[in-house]
């Protein structure tokens, strides 16, 4: 896709982060825009800022890891512009802790978001951008979906998840002959709420207090190496690259100890599972071009 202006992008997760750089990028081009979030304060915030800039923005506070308030976020955005051009299903949470210490409620907690948000969102929008025979769908999965980082179970399967997810996808269009295109965005550390993310977990998956939660994460968490946070302006960026020279994974750092590759080799020569530090989500950032 190399035209962008008046055409239309759906953001879920779209009040911060990621989901706002991404919104902010996309106006800048001139795209009008569906904004989504569960957070309803932080969603008229975000639109309000986008508004005062010139930008055409409808707001749809939305629970992404449930059907009907995506079916609701569809009919919404196709209802008042008519047609919907790139979907990006952003979105998401995590939770830590060791494998054997999470409960059923951490893992509704993330999967309902990150992967079922990622589900819903295609179910609702591709078949409409396949009748229209254009479009472009970017799920936001993670590096943590390309190899898996100690004391992240959840987050690590809701993230690879999306990823295959994004993989068929991708393989289907292509076999229909659509021209519909696929991105799957892999993004190290960037500055977001993620870490956050317990500020949004509903009432009936609650167990732990805060400090329960903390002291929970602190046992999981591994020795890690200092992190490059990077922007979400950067990762939005490299999205909309993406979009424009059609490149399905998006990653936005680069591999210094090939991690990536190391997991590969593993698969193919019988080995065990690397052991993944933090420098996998680290490093400088993805030169563009």
């Amino acid at each position: 896709m190399q035209d962008f202006a008046g055409k239309v992008a759906v953001v879920t997760g779209g009040a911060s982060g990621i989901g706002l750089g991404m919104a902010t990028r996309f106006a800048a081009e001139g795209m009008r825009l569906v904004l989504a979030d569960i957070e309803e304060g932080a969603l008229e915030g975000a639109a309000q800022g986008l508004r005062e800039g010139g930008a055409d923005v409808l707001t749809v506070q939305t629970d992404c890891g449930d059907a009907a308030s995506m079916d609701n976020l569809a009919e919404q955005a196709l209802g008042h512009y008519g047609s919907v051009h790139v979907v990006c299903n952003n979105a998401g949470v995590g939770t830590q802790g060791r494998m054997w210490e999470l409960t059923v409620n951490d893992w509704e907690f993330v999967l309902r978001v990150n992967l079922w948000g990622v589900i819903h969102g295609v179910r609702v929008f591709a078949p409409h951008l396949i009748e229209q025979d254009e479009g472009h769908i970017v799920n936001t999965a993670s590096m943590a979906g390309l190899v898996s980082v100690a004391g992240a179970g959840p987050y690590n399967v809701s993230k690879h998840g999306a990823v295959t997810l994004s993989e068929t996808l991708h393989a289907e269009l292509r076999d229909a002959g659509s021209n519909v295109r696929v991105s799957v965005l892999c993004p190290g550390l960037i500055s977001t709420n993620l870490g956050n993310s317990e500020r949004n977990r509903p009432a009936d998956l609650r167990e732990l207090d805060e400090e329960e939660l903390r002291a929970r994460a602190e046992r999981g968490r591994p020795r890690r190496e200092p992190m490059q946070r990077l922007t979400p302006e950067w990762a939005a960026e490299c999205v909309l690259e993406a979009i424009k020279v059609d490149r399905f994974y998006i990653l936005t750092h680069e591999d210094p100890e090939g991690q990536i590759a190391r997991r590969h080799d593993a698969i193919q020569n019988d080995g065990a599972p690397a052991i993944v530090r933090s420098t996998v989500f680290a490093g400088d950032a993805r030169k563009q071009g």
